[in-house]
């Protein structure tokens, strides 16, 4: 049984982590922090055009729920590597 209340809790405690990676990334500033700036508005907009079509198109909440979780997984382990 699919509970959409502990997908979105767990979407943001995931995403809690991106949050302070991403930070302290632009907290160091220089070509890092620049890229990861742009880096950040770009996914952002992406994410939600993806969101939009696939609701469109008939997709269910936890759809779209499921996938922002497969892109702060993939962001999590970009930001963790050294």
């Amino acid at each position: 049984m699919y509970n959409p209340f502990f997908s979105s809790l767990m979407l943001a405690i995931e995403a809690q982590r991106v949050i302070e990676l991403r930070m302290v990334r632009l907290a160091w500033g220089g070509r890092e922090g620049l890229a990861e700036a742009q880096s950040m508005v770009i996914e952002k907009v992406h994410a939600a055009g993806e969101a939009m079509t696939t609701l469109m198109f008939g997709g269910s909440p936890e759809t779209v729920i499921a996938r922002y979780r497969e892109h702060v997984a993939a962001n999590t382990k970009r930001l963790s590597a050294p």
